[in-house]
Parts: structure tokens; sequence; C-alpha cells
């Protein structure tokens, strides 16, 4: 499969959003769906103020009914314990054998806050966001506190774990502490994907400084290019790789129309619309404009949000994917298990295990 010269294979991904839905039944449809398509990994919003079901409980609900697909449902972390999202996020990645990631949110909503009874009023979004990203600084210690090898399950002495390997994370928020450590032995990801929308105000340098996936919703390619540029920038002054970092373009489709019916057409690309770029065409042309933009460097890869889900995801797995497959862009198999893997992400090791011949 060919790539982009410095840059890994294309990644695919795909929202299964459906509204008025709370069966998993039709969740689980689109979810193989988009595993028969060999997309890295399916997105399913929450959030507390809106009806529908709980996303991470639908997906661990799909988890031993896929195979390959990653699971990544958006957890709100502004009225949740983050001691609890860690732990349901890593039990999550243990139902499905290592596939899950999660995608933070902020609720600045005033009547959530009310009915939830924690604060006496929301904070600004800048503040939320710093929250979050310490949501997630803490989640990975935790799920660091445990060293691979902490479980011994030794029958004849009685011990199950080696408390010599686990560890206590002593973290100190703005707004929470945590002493740890989990509850949750170490995930089989060591730590499942984190994937941030850093189109959201204030949520770009949560992305830099911890996303493994950030997702930017802008129509034109250019800005895309100079966005996913400084995500990498400021990735690397926080000191991680900008290698380790997938910038997604976050793209509604709409393919309502034949195989080359684009509207404005992939010559224009998608159109700026106040819930994000859109795209309305065929699935030709928007193969067309994948292939391109991801030959240009804009992104490594796409988020599509399907209009209608069920006749958007079919034209896509059906039509746009195996154009990409012929041209040598998409992959025709998993070459791995994990979502990790899915994303050419190694596993990390526990910031809290001893390197090899050094005393801990």
């Amino acid at each position: 499969m060919a790539s982009h010269p410095g840059r890994g294979p294309l990644h695919l991904s795909a929202a299964v959003d459906l509204a008025d839905t709370y069966a998993p039944a039709p969740y689980l449809e689109l979810a193989r769906l988009a595993e028969h398509g060999a997309l890295d990994f399916v997105t399913l919003h929450d959030s507390f103020g809106a009806p529908g079901p709980d996303a991470l409980a639908v997906l661990s609900a799909l988890a031993p009914r896929t195979s390959r697909i990653g699971l990544v449902p958006t957890v709100t972390t502004t009225h949740t314990e983050p001691f609890h999202v860690q732990a349901a996020v890593a039990t999550l990645d243990w139902v499905s054998r290592g596939r899950a990631g999660w995608r933070p949110d902020v609720s600045p909503d005033e009547d959530e806050a009310r009915l939830f009874g924690r604060r006496a009023a929301v904070p600004p979004p800048a503040d939320l966001w710093h929250e979050a990203g310490e949501v997630v600084d803490v989640a990975g210690r935790l799920w660091d506190s445990w060293e691979d090898d902490a479980e011994i399950r030794d029958v004849a002495t009685g011990r199950f774990i080696d408390r010599d390997k686990l560890h206590h994370v002593d973290f100190e928020g703005r707004t929470f502490s945590v002493r740890g450590p989990s509850i949750v032995p170490r995930p089989p990801q060591g730590r499942p994907v984190v994937v941030v929308d850093a189109t959201q105000p204030y949520a770009y340098d949560v992305a830099a400084r911890h996303a493994d996936v950030a997702l930017v919703g802008v129509s034109d390619p250019g800005h895309l290019a100079a966005a996913r540029n400084g995500l990498r920038r400021r990735a690397g002054e926080h000191g991680r790789d900008p290698d380790d970092l997938r910038v997604l373009a976050a793209l509604r489709v709409d393919l309502v129309g034949g195989e080359h019916t684009a509207q404005p057409g992939h010559g224009g690309g998608p159109l700026p619309t106040g819930e994000g770029p859109l795209y309305r065409g065929g699935p030709v042309d928007l193969a067309d404009l994948i292939a391109d933009w991801y030959r240009s460097g804009a992104a490594d890869g796409f988020h599509l949000t399907p209009l209608d889900p069920r006749r958007d995801l079919e034209r896509l797995v059906n039509g746009t994917v195996p154009l990409l497959q012929h041209r040598g862009l998409f992959r025709t198999f998993y070459p791995g298990s994990t979502l990790r893997e899915h994303l050419g992400l190694a596993r990390p090791a526990s910031q809290y295990a001893a390197a090899p011949g050094v005393p801990s």
C-alpha cells in the first residue's frame, strides 16, 4: 500500500451516530459495515444534554460482536470523576481486546451543571478544556500505574498481584486530585487511543499535548495543512514526537447523488457550514478529494460523519473505499488487531516501570 513520503498510510474513520436510536442492533450493523471496509475506527457521540444512549455502554456491548474495528466513544469530562472515566475506558479496551479509544469533550451548559450540583457555575471554556487535558493526563498515569507484569496469579501462594508493581500517581490538578493506583489492570494497548477535536476553541493545545489523533474540520486543504503543521510543531514543543500524532480531516458527507454529482464538486471542495465542512456528491468524487488532500500532505486521513448514516456509510464502504484500495492508497485488510496497530502507533511503556537493568 502506498503512502505519502515522510508519512504513514492513509487512515479512514467514520461516525456511527443515529438519532433517536437506543437499541444496540443498528449501531452494530454500522460498526460491522465500517469493519468490512477496514476503517481504522468508528466514533459515537455523546453528551449529557442530548437524548440518546450512553456511548461507552453501546460500544462496550458492540466490542464482543466485532473483531477489528476501533471503538471510540465521546466522554464528557466536565461532570465526571476522572478515576471512573479511566476505569471505564480501560474496561472497553479489555472487552474489545485492544480496540478502544476515547474522545474527551467538555460541557459548558449551565442546566447540566445545576443537574449535577457539583459546581456553583460552569467555568469558562478555556478552564473546561484545561481540566479535560488534566483528565487525559491522569488517565494515562492511572493506566500506567499497573506495570504490564503486575498480575502474577500465583495459585500456590494465593498472590494475585505483585504490589511492588503497582504505583500511586499522586496527581494534583486545578479541580481534582487522584492518588491511585487504578482498580483495573493496565489495558491491552497500554493506553487507549486519545482522539481530540482540535477544531473546537481551546481544544487545540489539548490535542497537541495529549492526542494520538486530532480531528480538524476545515473546508480548505491549505488551511488543513497549516493546522496539521501547527499541531505537529506544538506537539514537538511539548516534548512529543510529532510523528506520534495523526491529524485527520473531519468532514460531514452527503453521498446522495450518483457517481459524479459533487456539489459544489471535488474541484471546489466541501462547503463550510455552521456544523463544519460539508461534502455533497458521489463516492467517486469523494475518493478523488480524499486522494488529493492526502497526497498533498494536508492530512493523514479523514474522519467522515455521514448525514444519512446507513445510506452514506454503505456508499463510502462499497464505493469510495474500493476506489482508494484500487489506487493503492488504502489497505485491503487489517495488518494487526489493536487500534494502535491500525494507526501505526507504538504501544507505550508504563512511565512508572523501571527500565531493564535499572532498579525500581
